[in-house]
């Protein structure tokens, strides 16, 4: 048992690590709450204006910073979406990025969007085909039908950690090839704020990678009934 201690410790240091900066990055550029004379919805109205994308809405959410493809909406937190900080105008040029590629048929980024459909169809389906697994062995007293129907259920929810991951190329063009070049144009950043930003892009982009290492801790919490 000793000899799996470090290789525990250092998988959940893979699994937490990502989440866990990608929060303290967020967190740390975003006081103080007035350091710019915009807010972060502010930054994103005048961002899209000036790029003809007047029609993009950006609307306030619960649901965390995203751009919203088929209603053609950048959303904010409220914290992102109302604060003058570094991190709600980095965080809200990244949504924009994220219009910008639509506008343009991105296609890494209509990927995902097809990809996300599937995937969160699975999801919904994959619990169900789990707890059936053993029923269906049950009443068909046919181990491979339980069989095939547990790897069905572990596919689909695999699914969705590689949708996570595919993401990142949109992710990494978001922050560095649409966000960077935007900010830098419009000269929104402090001076010596650029390294800063560049943090923060790259934790905005990173967001999805951090989903898909916690996505496999929820996968893990189902393989003791496939034992059984």
């Amino acid at each position: 048992m000793m000899i799996w201690l470090p290789v525990i410790a250092v998988l959940l240091v893979l699994l937490f690590w990502p989440a866990f900066w990608v929060k303290r990055v967020m967190t740390r550029y975003a006081a103080p709450v007035d350091r710019y004379p915009m807010s972060g919805a502010q930054l994103a109205r005048r961002l899209l204006d000036g790029l003809g994308l007047s029609s993009v809405r950006v609307e306030v959410t619960e649901a965390g910073d995203h751009y919203d493809p088929e209603r053609k909406a950048v959303r904010l937190s409220q914290e992102n979406y109302r604060a003058q900080s570094l991190t709600a105008i980095t965080v809200a040029a990244h949504e924009v990025g994220h219009a910008v590629q639509d506008h343009k048929g991105f296609v890494p980024l209509r990927l995902r969007g097809s990809l996300v459909r599937v995937a969160m169809g699975a999801q919904k389906a994959a619990p169900i085909l789990l707890l059936a697994a053993p029923l269906l062995v049950l009443v068909t007293r046919s181990p491979w039908l339980g069989l095939f129907a547990a790897a069905g259920a572990f596919g689909a929810m695999l699914l969705m950690t590689a949708v996570h991951l595919v993401t990142l190329p949109a992710e990494l063009d978001a922050s560095f090839g649409r966000a960077m070049p935007m900010l830098r144009r419009e000269g929104v950043l402090i001076p010596g704020d650029e390294p800063h930003a560049r943090k923060l892009l790259t934790a905005a982009a990173l967001t999805y990678v951090s989903a898909a290492l916690l996505s496999l801790l929820s996968l893990a919490r189902w393989l003791p009934l496939l034992r059984r």
